[in-house]
């Protein structure tokens, strides 16, 4: 019987090995032999064919505008009737497919602004439609909609929020590392990098991923310490794991500095950090004071989106299903539209948002 365990088990070794591998990979190159330019692509995240449906045939675009046909539509009031109901319709179901439109609405009058996530959802139009004229160095032509983040979730699966302060002294204090979390790719590298690179809002060079030198001759104002460039590291880490892709999928492994030698997806990740540092500070922070507890961080502030919020370990969303041809509302928009907070709510809103409970 022994021989017959041995043969079996040797059958087996192949298939167990193969499922120590999390994902399919494809490795193609792209460089001359030896310049480590070999790109590493793993096939997981969402198929496009996974991607929903439009709820109906597209309107056409013509006809009256929903902010002159409805109450109190202050940000796709331009766009014909049919095509608003038609996007929110798609919008519905990207977004709250159980709740439907009670999500957001006072089923009583849908005009009326008392419930928050109204609010919010009005500001996360904005940002679509800013993301889709403002950033197509990043989302080229293939745009996003709300599927994109949320795919059928009210609150997106990939999201985080700032660390809170740790307690003082050396037990028990990680010093911000050695924990195993998604934002730095579950390795021992500082756990805040995300927050220190994709928020924004402070001096534009402590948000510089770098760890060379500006300067042939490095000095006291220049030299970037070994703890200084773990940051950047987990940064890059993040990236790379939320795209499923490996290091010189944007750079050349001989100079990871050069941008001569490097390759044009660099230019668009370059793009992309921006984008989200906008969309988290722009966007996002501002609602705060909107949010009911239940919904903010440990400390105080609205879940905040990074490169895997949208990319799910594909190095294009949803493969790269041009899903915005179908939600041309998402796209457009009035030149000089006000994209400030204080349009977002109106007088008759509530003065105070309930608190939800867990």
């Amino acid at each position: 019987m022994k021989p017959v365990i041995l043969i079996a088990m040797a059958a087996a070794l192949p298939l167990t090995l193969g499922a120590c591998e999390l994902d399919r990979k494809t490795s193609t190159q792209n460089g001359y032999r030896g310049t480590g330019m070999n790109t590493v692509i793993v096939k997981s995240g969402e198929a496009a064919e996974d991607v929903p449906a439009p709820p109906y045939e597209m309107p056409d675009t013509e006809g009256p505008r929903a902010g002159d046909a409805y109450e109190n539509v202050t940000v796709l009031s331009d766009v014909s009737v049919d095509q608003f109901n038609y996007t929110m319709a798609a919008l519905t179901e990207w977004v709250s497919p159980e709740e439907g439109c009670n999500y957001c609405h006072n089923p009583a009058n849908m005009a009326s602004d008392e419930v928050y996530t109204k609010i919010v959802a009005r500001r996360m139009l904005q940002m679509t439609r800013a993301i889709n004229q403002n950033w197509d160095n990043h989302v080229q032509q293939t745009g996003v909609t709300c599927w994109t983040c949320h795919r059928g979730k009210n609150v997106p699966d990939e999201h985080w929020t700032l660390p809170v302060d740790q307690t003082p002294g050396i037990v028990g204090n990680r010093n911000g590392q050695n924990r195993p979390v998604s934002n730095s790719a579950y390795s021992s590298l500082p756990t805040a990098a995300v927050a220190r690179y994709l928020l924004g809002g402070v001096p534009p060079d402590a948000q510089e991923i770098r760890v060379v030198s500006k300067t042939a001759h490095p000095s006291a104002a220049n030299t970037l310490s070994v703890m200084e460039s773990e940051p950047s590291y987990a940064i890059m880490m993040h990236v790379s794991q939320a795209l499923g892709v490996n290091c010189t999928y944007c750079h050349n492994s001989q100079s990871f500095q050069s941008w001569a030698a490097s390759n044009p997806p660099r230019e668009t990740a370059w793009y992309g950090v921006r984008m989200v540092r906008d969309i988290n500070l722009d966007y996002i922070t501002p609602l705060a004071p909107i949010f009911p507890k239940n919904r903010l961080g440990e400390a105080g502030d609205p879940f905040k989106v990074n490169c895997t919020t949208c990319h799910r370990a594909q190095n294009k969303p949803l493969g790269g299903f041009p899903m915005l041809q179908s939600y041309p509302a998402l796209r457009n928009g009035p030149i000089g539209e006000d994209m400030s907070l204080a349009p977002l709510v109106t007088p008759s809103a509530v003065p105070e948002v309930p608190v939800e409970e867990e």
